[in-house]
């Protein structure tokens, strides 16, 4: 079966931030589909990382994306039809100790890309990647919709919501003429799966605390997020890419791929799904004082069902099963789960009938 309508075979695709968790996976999952794919990131900050370990041989450029005339010159160099834009400083409590540099990564990284872009020939279409994080946090009982406010109390959500300032100024500004790319947005939930060592962050600190022989120290168990695995957020990426290379105009716009409601869980929820598929697994509550992080935070992802044809293939049991599965098989048996369960999921998504997967 051709996947995403076979549209990303042969064409030559750049991904901002492909050495970092996200990204790895998407250079994977597009190597696969045939695609020439180009990577533009910083070198990878733990080791092990995924990017290493996939040992994927394709062109890098090793830069800052808030080089100007470093991005410049390299987009022109690679000539890419599409640009996956993932390059970020992506950490919270990181955001409060650097603000700076995750405000000048963030926004004005965002600028140089599609800057950068504007004097791109072959360039077809851009998806530019931000979060959920990216709205102005209620704590609402129900889920954000992409035409909800956009804001943010810390420096990380909060540049990230001007980065969406940005995508959306360019897009009006730059991108409106037909010789012009599609540019669109997306916003995913909290993504897990394996391959994911960064700091601050649920599963790897866990993973951390298990090879270590710790305790895991929790500072929010009853904080709740859309939990998803990251081939999720990356099957809505893609399927968003495949319908701007296609010339779909309406596309070129925000859109939110979040977990169906049952993946609305706690961080609690979470530890305890994982224990059943890793026994090891321990924790406790600190009440160490913390910096502000949101405690509820939904995704309504409605529009990218209706009008893009996504939904979501694996429950929250499955990537919970899936995430575990992938580091229990690195650390106990030295084996990369990756391509596996790529395949698992392609096989789950053609299963579900799912639009990407079947046409």
């Amino acid at each position: 079966m051709k996947l995403f309508d076979n549209q990303y075979r042969g064409r030559r695709v750049l991904i901002t931030g492909h050495t970092g968790f996200k990204g790895s996976w998407l250079a994977l999952w597009l190597s696969k589909l045939g695609a020439n794919v180009f990577g533009y990131s910083l070198p990878p900050e733990s080791t092990p990382n995924h990017w290493d370990l996939l040992r994927i041989g394709i062109p890098q450029y090793l830069q800052d994306i808030r080089d100007a005339e470093t991005m410049t010159r390299i987009v022109a160099e690679v000539r890419p039809e599409i640009v996956f834009h993932l390059a970020a400083q992506p950490l919270v409590r990181r955001s409060y100790r650097d603000p700076l540099k995750t405000w000048s990564t963030n926004v004005m990284g965002t600028a140089n890309l599609l800057e950068a872009c504007r004097y791109s020939p072959n360039l077809r279409a851009i998806v530019v990647v931000t979060t959920d994080k990216c709205y102005e946090n209620q704590e609402w009982a129900w889920g954000y919709r992409e035409n909800d406010r956009l804001g943010g109390y810390d420096p990380y959500s909060a540049s990230k919501a001007a980065a969406e300032l940005v995508v959306n100024s360019y897009r009006k500004a730059f991108f409106q003429h037909d010789e012009t790319p599609l540019l669109a947005s997306a916003r995913a939930g909290n993504v897990i799966g394996g391959g994911d060592w960064s700091e601050d962050r649920l599963i790897p600190d866990l993973v951390r605390s298990l090879t270590e022989r710790k305790t895991l120290l929790i500072r929010s168990p009853s904080a709740t997020r859309p939990w998803q695995h990251v081939l999720e957020s990356l099957s809505g990426y893609l399927l968003l890419g495949q319908k701007l290379l296609q010339g779909k105009t309406q596309m070129a716009d925000a859109w939110n791929f979040g977990p169906e409601t049952e993946g609305n869980r706690t961080v609690a929820d979470v530890l305890a799904g994982l224990q059943v598929n890793w026994p090891e697994v321990n924790w406790q509550t600190t009440d160490q004082s913390q910096p502000h992080e949101a405690n509820l935070l939904y995704l309504d992802s409605a529009k990218a069902k209706a009008q893009l044809g996504w939904k979501p293939v694996w429950n929250f049991d499955k990537t919970l099963v899936a995430t575990a599965q992938w580091y229990r098989q690195y650390y106990e048996n030295d084996q990369l789960q990756s391509e596996a369960q790529l395949a698992d999921y392609i096989a789950s998504a053609q299963m579900a009938g799912v639009e990407w997967a079947t046409s």
